[in-house]
């Protein structure tokens, strides 16, 4: 079996600071990777910024400086966002780098020798804030002012000389294409809303621009600029050393098994990035996944209204494991999700102080004062032992699934239950009250420590700092965490030592 695996965020665009939708896109695809890790897979993942076309241009006009200079310094703030969410990325990726133009250039001179780009002029409706084109019926009129419908942001008309590719001729193709891999676009909402849109008749697509000079210019014709998407969807194969098809990184890792994207890109990755890639005879990736927005309160985030939630603001006051956990259970992945500090914090206190952080101090606690911070000597399993022990190792094969197809509101709900039956044992056992039976007593010892090993290797993937605290009492270390060990009951050794463990999380004061 492959146990290769390719995952990629979108490359965001660096014209302003990072922002929670940002964080959320990467994070999910983070957690994704830690358990393909977990699970004995070689994990490729891809992470990195989008750096041009002419919003980027104007931005850097209106600070005065050089678009490459203003780059760099934005582009500087993305990766070290990823060192501040604990992404466990392989590489980052910049559209200014010279691995990348050699890769887009390549791909648009074995577009144009197949025929599928030819030259004319252009006449349409433009977003320079989504670098997209609309046509007439996607666009509306509000306050004197054009906007498209599905974003909201001005659009400009534009007359210009430009390439087009065939994208018309790829319509039947596409609707078998997505026939034949009915999971290439999850969720299935969005799969419809696709396959719809592509049944509604494509055009061909403009693919370079003049009116701007910042960006990768076209091979031969250097008075046009590549469009920036199939400029920036490129950077998936650019990461895999593209062109060269015979380098162990892209034998290996392509197709991608997952373009995590959100929503509002979905029409970028999942009709023009296929088309591109099937004319140029190459696989598309295996699938692209558009999750939903990040809102701020019940609205979308914007600049306009200022309400831009700054993840490095939540990190530094509330930790970044407590917003992970939160972005992974209360947002109903593949939906739009809010973020309150209300919510947040009942988050903390409730799941992460109450279930998680106090059933592992009780236990351990309880195990320092009668069985001298030792693995306990066990006894034979009865009934309420082995039901809590063979919940967690009996959903292994569900587990993997729910990873594999995106579903990772039911992970995460399972872990929820798993934290729930798990002090539940332990209060319903009432280990205190059995020691006249020292037997049974070191057998609930026992058996609470391996659900916490259990549930703390489940966790791994969305708190990994915390969860690696409470696997270090056992001495496990990060490199020696197997996913498959979650089926086995008597992994931990009587008479090993264990550690004392510290308080996980605190609770946050709130204010009546």
């Amino acid at each position: 079996m492959n146990k290769n695996f390719y995952i990629t965020t979108p490359i965001y665009y660096p014209s302003a600071r990072p922002h929670m939708g940002h964080a959320y896109s990467s994070i999910v695809s983070d957690v994704i990777a830690r358990f393909k890790r977990l699970d004995g897979y070689n994990v490729e993942f891809l992470t990195g910024t989008d750096e041009h076309g002419l919003k980027i241009q104007r931005a850097a006009e209106e600070k005065g400086i050089e678009p490459k200079k203003f780059c760099d310094e934005i582009s500087k703030t993305f990766r070290n966002l990823s060192k501040i969410l604990n992404l466990s990325n392989t590489d980052f990726i910049r559209t200014t780098e010279d691995r990348h133009i050699k890769s887009v250039q390549n791909l648009w001179k074995i577009l144009e020798e197949k025929g599928e780009i030819y030259l004319s002029k252009y006449s349409g409706w433009y977003s320079v804030s989504d670098e997209a084109f609309y046509s007439e019926d996607e666009i509306k009129e509000e306050n004197g002012i054009n906007i498209s419908i599905s974003s909201g942001s001005k659009v400009e008309w534009v007359e210009e000389e430009s390439y087009f590719f065939k994208l018309s001729k790829w319509e039947d193709r596409l609707i078998k294409f997505y026939e034949e891999n009915p999971k290439f676009i999850l969720p299935k909402s969005r799969r419809n809303e696709v396959i719809n849109f592509v049944k509604s008749g494509l055009k061909d697509l403009s693919v370079s621009r003049k009116s701007f000079s910042w960006g990768i210019k076209v091979p031969n014709n250097k008075d046009h600029i590549i469009y920036v998407w199939l400029d920036a969807l490129t950077n998936y194969l650019s990461a895999l050393n593209y062109p060269d098809l015979n380098n162990t990184k892209y034998e290996n890792f392509w197709p991608a098994d997952v373009h995590m994207i959100g929503k509002d890109i979905l029409r970028f990755h999942a009709i023009y990035w296929p088309a591109f890639l099937l004319a140029a005879d190459l696989q598309p990736p295996k699938r692209v996944y558009g999750h939903g927005w990040i809102l701020s309160g019940e609205e979308k985030m914007s600049k306009s209204k200022g309400n831009i939630l700054d993840p490095l603001e939540i990190v530094d006051k509330y930790g970044l494991d407590p917003l992970r956990y939160y972005l992974l259970k209360e947002v109903s992945f593949g939906n739009d999700g809010s973020i309150t500090q209300e919510k947040l914090e009942d988050c903390i206190n409730s799941d992460l102080a109450n279930n998680y952080g106090n059933l592992c101090q009780r236990v351990i606690s309880f195990n320092e004062k009668n069985c001298s911070l030792l693995i306990p000597e066990k006894n034979k399993f009865v009934k309420e032992d082995l039901i809590i022990l063979n919940k967690i190792a009996d959903r292994a094969e569900n587990l993997r699934s729910n990873i594999d197809n995106q579903e990772l509101s039911l992970y995460t709900n399972f872990i929820v239950d798993c934290l729930f039956d798990a002090n539940k044992y332990f209060n319903d056992q009432e280990p205190w009250k059995k020691k006249s039976d020292i037997k049974r007593l070191n057998t609930i010892v026992y058996v609470s420590l391996e659900i916490i090993r259990k549930i703390s290797i489940l966790l791994n993937p969305i708190i990994p700092d915390t969860s690696l605290k409470v696997l270090k009492i056992f001495n496990i270390k990060q490199k020696d965490l197997l996913f498959e060990s979650i089926k086995n009951h008597e992994s931990l050794k009587p008479n090993d030592k264990i550690k004392k463990i510290d308080i996980l999380f605190k609770k946050v004061e709130k204010n009546d």
